[in-house]
Formats: C-alpha cells, sequence, structure tokens
C-alpha cells in the first residue's frame, strides 16, 4: 500500500506566541502581574490593565462596557474588571510556553536522528526506519504529516473546539438565565393571578353576606311592621276606653251607664285577642341546613391549581407532509417529551405556530390541544410556494424547527382505477356516478351496459348486468332514500330501479322523454330526470307520476339565453331545501316547485361545458367543467361564489363526466375521455 507525506508549515515561538498569548488591544504579551488574561463574556480574551483603563476612560458611571474586539456590550461585575474570569485556555498555553521557548521535534527512541511521521488515516505515530521506509495500513492511500506538525494542529484543533465550546457554555449560561428571568417573571404574574382570584372569592363571600344582613333587616322590618300596626290598635282602643270611662262620674242616666258597659263588655272581648302578638320575635340563621357549606369546602379544595410543565422543546417532533396542497386543510402533529425523552400525557403547553412565505406573509394557522400531550397545527394555503412553518413552547423552538412546507396547485388523485376494457378494472365510456349509503361507489359503466360496483378505496366488489342497463345507453345513475339505486337509460327511456344485488324494484317511462341522460333523487324520494332532447327537466314522485316540468328550449330565434332555458342538458343534482341544479352550457338553481333562483357563474357562461354536478354536506356546489382543452373540477359556494378549481398536471382529466362526494371530503369523478374513475381530495 502507498503512503503520502503531507508537507506542512510549521508555526514557530514567535509567531505562536503573537496570535495567541499577545493581548489584542495593548499588543503585549500576556503576563501574570499586568497583563493578567480575563475572559469576557463575548469569549474573548483582553488583559486587566486594557479593561481598566477602558473603565477609567468612560465619561458616564455605567455598570457595562464595550468589548474592544467585537464591541458587545459586556456587564461589569460587582468587584470590578478584576473578578472577571481568567482566561484558562491562555494561562495553559502560557505555561506549556514558559516550559518550551523553542520548537520540539519528537525523534524515535531507537534511532534519535529520525524525525518521527504521524499517519492520520490510521491515526498511529511511527518511524520510518522501524517501518523499512513502508507504512502499509490498508486498501487505501495514507495522508503522513511530520509528529511534530501533527501535535501542533492538534493543539490548534483542540483550541478551536475548545473556543467553540465556551461559546455555547456562554449561550447556554445566558439562556438559562433568561429562563430563570421568565420563571421569575411568570411566578410574580402568577402570585397576581392567584391574589386576583381569591379576592374575586372573598368578594363573592362579601357579598353573600351582604344578601344574607339584607334578608336579616328585611325580614326584622316586616316583623316590627306587623308589631308596630298592633301597637297602635292597642293604643287606639286603650284611648277610646279611657275616654269612654272618663266621665262615667257625671252620668245620671241608668240607660246611658248600661250601654257603655256592654260597649266595654264587647273591648273587654277584643282586647284579648290583641294580649297575643300577631308576630313573632323569633329569627335564627341556619348554615348547615344543607350541604352548601360541604359543596363550599370541596369547591375551594378544587378551586385553582398551579400547573407546570416538564416538556422540553428541543427533543420535541413535528409530523407533518412536506408537501402541501393549495385550498386544502393540512395538520402538522407534535409530540412532546420531556428532558429524558419520556413522552408527555397531558396538555396545556403554551404552543405557538407561525407559517411565513419567503415575502413575510403568513397563513393563518390553528393549534388544537389533544389534552394527551399532542397538538395538531392546522392550515390551509391559498397560494403556490415555499413556506417555513415556526414551532415554539415555552418561546423556544422544537426539533427541526422551522420546517420547510411546500406548496403546489397540482391536486393528483388519491387513487385512480380502470382503463379502457371489460374485465374488473375495465371501463367502456363511463358516465355516471353515485356513492351509496353504505359507502360503496356505483359505476354507469354505459359502453360495457354494466353497473360496476367499488369499495369506498374504489376496490372492485362485482358487476350487475340488467335489462335497463342495456344497449350501451344507461348514463344517469343516483341512490334513492329507500338505499336502492335508479338509473336512466336515453335510448329505452326507462328509469329503472334496483336493488343493491342488481334486483329490478320498479321502472316507469314518460310520453314526454326525448332523449333522458341523467337524473338525481332528492330527499323525499322524488326522482329528477334531466332530458337534453327535449330540454326540460322532469320531476316525479317514487312511484313515476309525473309531478312537474321544469324549463324550456331556448329556440334558434332567441338572441339571448333567459333563466329557465336549457340546450342540451348534461347534468342534475339537489341542492339544499331539495333545490334542483341543472347544467348545460351554464348552470341554474331552480326551487322544487320549479321556481328559478339563480344563475352560478354566469361569467363563464358560453366559454365551456359542465359534465356533472354535486352537492357537499357543506352545501358547496363541485362541478366537472371542460373549458378551451382544459377539464378540471370547481367548486362553488352555493350561493354561486366561486372557490377554486382541482386540477392535476401530472394526472390530466380528459371528458370528465359525473362527480359524487364521499366521505372525508372526497369527490369520485368519472374520466369519460381515459376510461378511468379518480378520487381526489378537496378539502
Amino acid at each position: 500500500m502507498t503512503s503520502r507525506l503531507v508537507e506542512t508549515v510549521s508555526i514557530n515561538y514567535e509567531d505562536f506566541n503573537e496570535s495567541f498569548l499577545t493581548c489584542g488591544t495593548c499588543m503585549c504579551t500576556y503576563d501574570s502581574q499586568e497583563h493578567i488574561p480575563k475572559l469576557l463574556p463575548c469569549s474573548h480574551t483582553v488583559c486587566r490593565l486594557c479593561l481598566e483603563r477602558i473603565v477609567e476612560g468612560q465619561t458616564r458611571d455605567t455598570a457595562s462596557i464595550r468589548c474592544p474586539i467585537c464591541r458587545d456590550v459586556i456587564q461589569i461585575p460587582r468587584g470590578g474588571v478584576a473578578t472577571f474570569p481568567p482566561s484558562f485556555l491562555v494561562n495553559q498555553l502560557m505555561d506549556l510556553m514558559a516550559r518550551q521557548r523553542r520548537d520540539i521535534i519528537p525523534k524515535c527512541s531507537k534511532h534519535s536522528a529520525q524525525e518521527l511521521l504521524f499517519c492520520e488515516t490510521c491515526d498511529i505515530v511511527f518511524c520510518t526506519v522501524c517501518t523499512g521506509d513502508i507504512h502499509c495500513g490498508g486498501n487505501q492511500e495514507h495522508t503522513v504529516i511530520p509528529f511534530s506538525i501533527a501535535i501542533k494542529r492538534m493543539s490548534e484543533i483542540l483550541l478551536h473546539k475548545a473556543n467553540r465550546c465556551l461559546v455555547n457554555l456562554a449561550r447556554a449560561q445566558d439562556n438559562v438565565t433568561e429562563e430563570m428571568r421568565k420563571l421569575d417573571a411568570n411566578v410574580d404574574g402568577t402570585f397576581e393571578m392567584v391574589n386576583r382570584s381569591f379576592q374575586d372569592l372573598i368578594v363573592l363571600l362579601e357579598k353573600r353576606r351582604h344578601e344574607v344582613l339584607q334578608n336579616l333587616q328585611t325580614v326584622r322590618d316586616e316583623k316590627r311592621k306587623i308589631l308596630r300596626e298592633q301597637l297602635d290598635i292597642i293604643q287606639g282602643e286603650k284611648d277610646q276606653v279611657e275616654r269612654d270611662s272618663g266621665g262615667l262620674n257625671y252620668q245620671i242616666e241608668v240607660r246611658n251607664i248600661t250601654k257603655k258597659i256592654g260597649d266595654l263588655n264587647e273591648k273587654l272581648d277584643m282586647t284579648t285577642t290583641l294580649i297575643e302578638p300577631r308576630e313573632n320575635a323569633f329569627i335564627r340563621y341556619d348554615f348547615k341546613h344543607n350541604s352548601a357549606i360541604h359543596n363550599i369546602e370541596q369547591a375551594l379544595k378544587d378551586f385553582g391549581r398551579v400547573r407546570v410543565s416538564k416538556t422540553f422543546p428541543a427533543l420535541c417532533t413535528a409530523k407533518y407532509d412536506p408537501l402541501s396542497i393549495t385550498h386544502l386543510d393540512w395538520v402538522v402533529k407534535v409530540s412532546t417529551v420531556n428532558y429524558h425523552g419520556d413522552t408527555q400525557t397531558s396538555g396545556g403547553d403554551p404552543i405557538c405556530a407561525d407559517i411565513r412565505n419567503g415575502g413575510g406573509g403568513v397563513i393563518e394557522s390553528t393549534v388544537c390541544d389533544g389534552g394527551d400531550g399532542t397538538y395538531t397545527v392546522t392550515y390551509t394555503p391559498r397560494l403556490e410556494g415555499t413556506y417555513r412553518l415556526y414551532i415554539n413552547i415555552f418561546d423556544r423552538p422544537i426539533r427541526g424547527s422551522p420546517f420547510k412546507l411546500n406548496v403546489t396547485e397540482t391536486n393528483n388523485p388519491v387513487v385512480q382505477v380502470g382503463d379502457r376494457g371489460s374485465g374488473e378494472q375495465g371501463f367502456m365510456q363511463p358516465v355516471g356516478v353515485a356513492v351509496h349509503q353504505t359507502g360503496n361507489v356505483y359505476i354507469a359503466d354505459t359502453g360495457n351496459s354494466r353497473i360496476k360496483v367499488l369499495s369506498e378505496d374504489l376496490r372492485f366488489l362485482k358487476h350487475i348486468t340488467m335489462e335497463g342497463l342495456a344497449q350501451q345507453s344507461a348514463t344517469g345513475i343516483s341512490s334513492t332514500p329507500a338505499h336502492n339505486i335508479v338509473t336512466v337509460n336515453w335510448r329505452t327511456k326507462q328509469v329503472t330501479e334496483l336493488s343493491v344485488d342488481g334486483s329490478l324494484v320498479s321502472h316507469f317511462t314518460c310520453a314526454d322523454f326525448v332523449e333522458p341522460v341523467c337524473l338525481a333523487v332528492n330527499s323525499r324520494g322524488e326522482i329528477i330526470v334531466g332530458d337534453s332532447g327535449a330540454h326540460k327537466v322532469f320531476l316525479f314522485d317514487s312511484s313515476g307520476k309525473l309531478l312537474r316540468r321544469i324549463g324550456s328550449s331556448r329556440g334558434k330565434s332567441i338572441a339571448s339565453e333567459d333563466p329557465g332555458q336549457f340546450n342540451l342538458i348534461t347534468a342534475v343534482a339537489v341542492g339544499r331545501a331539495d333545490d334542483v341544479l341543472a347544467a348545460d352550457s351554464r348552470l341554474q338553481v331552480f326551487s322544487r316547485s320549479g321556481k328559478f333562483l339563480r344563475e352560478i357563474y354566469p361569467e363563464g357562461q358560453g366559454k365551456g361545458q359542465y359534465g356533472g354536478i354535486a352537492v357537499d354536506t357543506d352545501h358547496r356546489i363541485l362541478v366537472t367543467r371542460t373549458e378551451k382543452g382544459r377539464s378540471f373540477v370547481q367548486l362553488f359556494t352555493y350561493s354561486g361564489k366561486p372557490l377554486f378549481h382541482v386540477d392535476s398536471f401530472d394526472y390530466k382529466l380528459k371528458r370528465p363526466a359525473g362527480l359524487a362526494v364521499t366521505t372525508g371530503h372526497h369527490v369520485i369523478v368519472v374520466d369519460l375521455g381515459n376510461d378511468c374513475v379518480k378520487k381526489y381530495r378537496y378539502k
């Protein structure tokens, strides 16, 4: 094996002394008397004499100075500059240089004239004479340098590493000191909150005390009023008796005296009723008559608590999808642990999330506490770009923060199944789709004259074939409140209802049918059929009885498109309160009674064609639309405000037809041009 000797430059004592043992301010060599090396909090070393001169030269008496090297503000210790800690490394180097005033070149113990070499690859010292001018240590080229240079290089690395350690330790010291300051500030604030909360209790107790005392005074006043009224009656009767008996000495006629005696007999009977007080003096204060005092005691035991947290932000992690899609909700899950890495099992930590783009713009986000030591950060990006997610706990970043989030407008399907064919995975001109109450998906595989049944995740389950699906013309499909499936065949002009296993339930037709191509079923079980040939929408009850007609043909002579007029109807759907939505090149909304309500997205009129309509549980309207050679899913509010498009640059739609919403804010789209079915997430 080969070795290569690396030429290096040796640093002599003077160079080393000037670089490492000289004060950078006064350019004097450090010593143990005047120019004692002092280590500043910023990790720079300055001699004590220079520090004293800096303090003496200040015009104002302050407790700080600026480092003459980096200009950081340095707080002077209470004992003055002399109490700054000594620079341990500089003192060690001074001791080393005091013992070694010249370069010492390590020599071989057997060959005194031979300089030792050091192999950096093998990390060994060797003598070329002892090894016979050959150094072997494996199947690779080795880097060999003089051992004296290796010692110096290691010393430099040691010094560099030590300085970095000191910088990190100083930073750690600052961080811990700052955390202690925050702790004291939080304790002070918490003290105030404790005092305020218990003062509120005292206020409530005092209020209740006043209410009880006020009640006591009210009861006393009511009792006194009754007794006072009785006293007034007694006094009045007493005065009357005294007046009546005062003139008896002058009465001569026996008749008058007899009358007064009779009156006094009556009064005597009446006075016996006044002897008993009409009110009593009983008043007693009870506070143990119920469980209130016990409840208060228990409530006071539970009132207030001092919460702490062992969460260690530097070890907490976040799980997220680095690639987000515009207009969809995305969740970042934060898991917290303590200093020892143990999972936290309770919440309550003050977690903050901030999402910003390159220009400083902020994406609104919400934080939800799971109560089990986990937290979720939810955000919905509106624009494509690169964002940064900052997650802090106790104003300290968690591990990996900030996180890079890439946002794209491309919304690829979650699942895509099918290709052209007649097998389990095959489709031939699929048109309609319905989601059953069980979650299964029913596809009108029109070209194969069948219905393909798929699971919610689009796995094949079975095929349904029957007479109502014949002649490759069953295009419309929907589920009913009775958990059945209903289809419409534009060639046979038959509306067929079948069970989920494919058995015929009922069927009907209408004399007004010309080319019925689509249908929907409302909450009443009424069947809505869109007829592109008749340019009308028909509403039937569940038995097939015609209830009403909606719309009319535009006609070739009509210059403008009036409300309620249709050309080639492509889709119908049921909206809020059983409204009827119908589409051709425009999207119109009618009440169940047939009254025109509004047109959705009138500015898109004449610029494209709709293929399917669906309304989700949040009353958002989803449509498939082809415009200028581009096909996509478009979302509107129920009032008609455009929201956004669902488009995929990697899996482009080609003549999308029917669509249906399913759980988890997913939409299933029948891609007629690609003979497949695609499932997208739209929120």
